[in-house]
């Protein structure tokens, strides 16, 4: 396969021939499970492990290379192994709060140019739970669409209804209705896919991600789990992330579903997600407004005419509000992390002096 095929566009060559190391090939990630990878170029899928360099020097989860990026590889073992020296400047990249207390984050993918966030039309669907994804993918640098799973389990109107719901309060996404059982709405879906480009899969469990892999690779090869009817959750069936290339010509990353979204430093993906309540806000009349209790706030305002909504509004409160709180404890955790690592750093260097 060729590497333009698997996305190595001029931007990532210029980005690889800027390296200067001509004894390293560049390769895709295609696989990760923990610390073992998986990498894709000319030569096939074959295993990888990162050289120590890269480890030691890793100043954080973000430093390894995820599912999606370019990295620079050398070749051992009659090229049945690669040993990756670098990863390459991201185009873009998809990470999260890590799940629990931890204040840190995790990265889920990178170099993707279209983020499809699903949700089903049963008990699934939620438009809080939409703005959070939202806001992830576009704190990444990436493109969402929004599709609407299992619209076989309402009528027309409803669909619409549902769609116009989104629209309502979040104008200028493409929204697809689609159906896994009846194939309605497939053929929207497939045109979504542009040869050489990236696409993943964002979801909680039991929406259908899986059921749409199988329709788009056009074969039955990943398991389907069961989903509760008392609320329809889905266990697990992605347990790893992967990137497959698709009949169409396109690249699609799969991820576990996720049921914490937690918001560290996300300004870019709030700003982007709530873009008419962050365009209001430049006309309040104190340029460090609150939006909560400041006379002349334009946003309050718009709340009190119904020009924006209270839902909507309190969704925008609630993320900020949420992000800036992991982000001091973030940037507290990084200064003792930083200090720490310059401590091994130093007792390492006078070992070798010893």
């Amino acid at each position: 396969m060729e590497l333009t095929e698997l996305g190595f566009n001029e931007w990532f060559k210029t980005k690889f021939d800027n390296l200067n190391q001509t004894e390293h090939s560049p390769a895709r990630v295609s696989a990760v499970d923990r610390e073992k990878y998986l990498v894709v170029s000319e030569k096939g899928e074959l295993q990888a492990e990162i050289i120590g360099k890269l480890r030691f020097e890793a100043q954080s989860g973000l430093d390894f290379p995820t599912i999606g990026d370019w990295v620079s590889v050398q070749y051992f073992n009659d090229d049945s192994l690669a040993i990756i020296h670098g990863v390459l400047p991201r185009k873009s990249v998809l990470k999260r709060k890590t799940a629990g207390k931890n204040v840190d984050f995790q990265l889920l993918a990178a170099n993707i140019d279209t983020a499809c966030i699903m949700q089903s039309l049963d008990l699934n669907f939620n438009v809080r739970r939409l703005e959070r994804y939202l806001v992830m993918v576009h704190d990444g640098g990436i493109e969402p669409v929004i599709l609407l799973s299992k619209c076989d389990l309402l009528s027309p109107e409803e669909v619409q209804e549902k769609i116009a719901e989104i629209k309502k309060l979040h104008h200028g996404y493409r929204v697809i209705a689609f159906s896994n059982n009846t194939g309605e709405g497939l053929d929207q879906v497939h045109g979504l896919i542009v040869p050489g480009s990236t696409y993943c899969l964002l979801g909680s469990s039991g929406v259908g991600k899986t059921s749409l892999i199988n329709r788009l690779i056009g074969s039955t090869t990943y398991a389907i789990q069961e989903v509760r009817e008392k609320d329809s959750r889905g266990r697990h069936t992605t347990s790893r992330r992967q990137l497959m290339v698709l009949p169409d010509g396109g690249l699609l990353i799969d991820t576990p579903g996720m049921r914490e979204l937690g918001t560290i430093a996300v300004d870019t993906g709030i700003s982007e997600t709530f873009s008419d309540i962050v365009d209001l806000a430049g006309n309040c009349r104190f340029a460090d407004c609150t939006h909560t209790s400041e006379p002349g706030c334009a946003v309050l305002e718009a709340v009190e005419s119904e020009l924006i909504s209270p839902e909507l509004y309190a969704s925008y409160m609630k993320l900020r509000k949420e992000s800036a709180f992991h982000t001091m404890s973030y940037l507290d955790k990084r200064k003792r992390d930083k200090k720490f690592g310059k401590m091994v750093k130093e007792v390492m260097k006078n070992y070798k002096k010893g």
